[in-house]
């Protein structure tokens, strides 16, 4: 896009935001500029992740993923906000946005400020007992984890992150990790990140609903949909009269709705939209 067709969509996007109350869906491509990669996965391209009737019925799989997380979760941890983030988050506080409901599981949103966020396919940050359903956080597995593998070796690179562990059954197989049992019950653990085949939140997606019922306007930024969680907070939005903003890098399923379509960067678009409204943020 043009830098002049791009001012252009900041201000269409403005102008419809203006006094109203939008609410945004966002996926992998607001935090591509943290340096996360987009989303990789089954629903979005054909390499296969570790899902969740895989996890819960083979050691094998649960070593796997329980390795691939130790390894790389603590990168995700240090990552550091974009600016399209943060202009989100300038963009609540200001009334212009209700709130955030997210693809991601990067805790981004919450590091830039954004008070009302509903995470729809979980956390890296909590981790829960599959048995005893208890919720502890990633740090104090950490430890365990470390205990128990005190070889294992940080990957410091976030185009790393192991969101959901690829399904590579030979590199699984020589996998010796030794996963640590719930403290309370000594169950089975399992990152608080949802896989494919297990069920969504209910109480997330009943709070994405409600702040779509509200919204005069859906930003969908940073998302191809092609996971339909957020396409269903889309929907709710479409259904209550919401106008629709696309803001992806390449085609969506929402396309056919968008008042306004832009083909750019998350960062570029909302801090031109909230420079636009709110002015530059010395």
């Amino acid at each position: 896009m043009s830098e002049s067709g791009l001012t252009s969509a900041i201000d269409a996007v403005a102008d419809l935001m203006r006094g109203r109350v939008s609410v945004a869906v966002t996926g992998a491509g607001i935090s591509t500029d943290a340096g996360l990669p987009d989303y990789r996965g089954q629903g979005s391209t054909d390499v296969p992740s570790v899902d969740y009737d895989q996890f819960v019925s083979d050691p094998v799989w649960q070593r796997w993923v329980w390795q691939r997380n130790q390894e790389t979760w603590g990168c995700a941890s240090r990552l550091a906000p974009t600016p399209g983030h943060l202009a989100l988050a300038r963009l609540e506080r200001a009334g212009l946005v209700n709130g955030v409901a997210t693809q991601n599981i990067d805790g981004l949103h919450e590091r830039a400020g954004s008070a009302v966020v509903h995470e729809l396919h979980g956390t890296y940050k909590k981790v829960r007992c599959l048995d005893c359903g208890a919720v502890m956080s990633r740090e104090a597995v950490d430890a365990q984890m470390r205990r128990l593998n005190p070889d294992v070796v940080d990957d410091p690179d976030p185009r790393h992150v192991a969101i959901l562990a690829t399904a590579t059954r030979p590199e699984a197989e020589a996998s010796n990790f030794v996963v640590a049992p719930c403290p309370r019950c000594g169950g089975l653990l399992k990152p608080a990140v949802v896989f494919f085949g297990e069920m969504l939140p209910q109480d997330e997606m009943s709070a994405a609903y409600a702040l779509a019922r509200q919204a005069d306007v859906c930003l969908i930024v940073g998302t191809s949909l092609a996971v339909m969680t957020g396409m269903y907070v889309a929907i709710e939005a479409i259904n209550h009269g919401a106008d629709i903003v696309v803001i992806n890098r390449g085609p969506t399923a929402a396309d056919t709705y968008a008042r306004v379509r832009i083909d750019a960067g998350a960062s570029e678009v909302l801090e031109g939209v909230a420079n636009t409204l709110l002015g530059k943020k010395d």
